[in-house]
């Protein structure tokens, strides 16, 4: 008993002295091992901020130049001649100008498309996180399995089920097929199972609150991050969604902005005979990017809001 007392005591008294436990107390070995990971984890972030920003720079800096400064000067860095607002006028009057209705058709495809699939989204993921029924597993099951198909695949099956309703060549064309998420069904559902305690629920049924009293007042506030991050799912997916519209949309006047630039670029693309107007597709291109980058940078708030309240809990 003495030989462990007195193996004991040394580190009780370590302890005492420094107030922090012997295993707390690391070599040079441990420190220089630390140090190498948090170098190394600093390093690799660095790695990623730069691939993820070096395509942004060169779309600003090839929207600055003029056709023959994209294939006469260095494609990292501005040419002699900052052409980028002779560019934008340019872009706003050519072909009188439908640049200006491409836009347009994106703001109304991604604004009512994703809309659209955050509302689905959020009474789905609600309902099979709170609710219990008959199927609700095989239902979700399907979602599910549904976000491993890719959507290329369901271009063609959608474009012959629309041809039958005779939507082909309208925006109900696009609008329709991107109101259904699976992706923001099954973030909803796993969010709103921790977020939303059922003795909340409970709670507020008891006081003689209504099923929808109860959604709209106490379920609802508290699903808001994951609110915003479907509805900024949903909308950069229609505003991004190229295959699907250059399927069921074939009047100029409809297209969006991704399929409209691609028209220009089949154009440049045909030779002498084209019309060379690459410096309006990569002004196009970058003008059309700014709407997305705003709308991260004013709603990001709301994430770090929902990070914090799922701390606090």
């Amino acid at each position: 008993m003495a030989i462990f007392a007195n193996d004991a005591a040394p580190k009780d008294a370590l302890t005492t002295v420094t107030g922090v436990p012997d295993h707390d107390f690391r070599g040079p070995r441990g420190k220089r091992r630390s140090g190498g990971r948090r170098i190394g984890s600093h390093v690799f972030l660095i790695i990623l901020a730069i691939y993820f920003i070096v395509p942004i720079w060169w779309l600003f800096v090839a929207a600055t130049k003029d056709t023959a400064g994209l294939f006469g000067s260095p494609a990292f860095w501005f040419d002699g001649d900052f052409a980028f607002f002779a560019n934008v006028a340019e872009l706003f009057t050519h072909q009188g100008g439908i640049y200006w209705r491409w836009l347009g058709n994106s703001f109304l495809y991604a604004f009512a498309g994703g809309v659209g699939a955050t509302i689905l989204a959020i009474l789905a993921g609600y309902g099979f996180a709170k609710y219990r029924f008959r199927g609700r597993n095989g239902v979700f099951g399907v979602i599910l399995g549904s976000v491993m198909v890719p959507l290329t695949a369901l271009v063609i099956p959608t474009f012959m089920l629309l041809s039958q309703y005779g939507i082909i060549n309208t925006p109900w064309a696009v609008i329709l097929p991107s109101l259904l998420s699976p992706f923001g069904v099954y973030l909803m559902r796993v969010y709103t199972q921790d977020a939303v305690p059922d003795e909340m629920l409970e709670a507020a049924r008891i006081d003689g609150a209504g099923e929808i009293r109860t959604f709209f007042q106490v379920a609802l506030p508290m699903l808001k991050p994951a609110i915003v991050t479907v509805l900024l799912l949903s909308v950069v997916g229609t505003w991004n969604n190229f295959f699907l519209p250059l399927a069921v949309l074939t009047d100029p006047q409809l297209l969006p902005v991704t399929v409209g630039l691609n028209r220009w670029t089949a154009l440049s693309n045909a030779g002498a005979g084209g019309e060379q107007v690459w410096n309006l597709i990569t002004s196009g291109a970058f003008i059309s990017v700014i709407p997305l980058v705003l709308s991260f940078l004013f709603l990001q708030r709301y994430w770090q809001g929902g990070l914090a309240i799922g701390s606090i809990k």
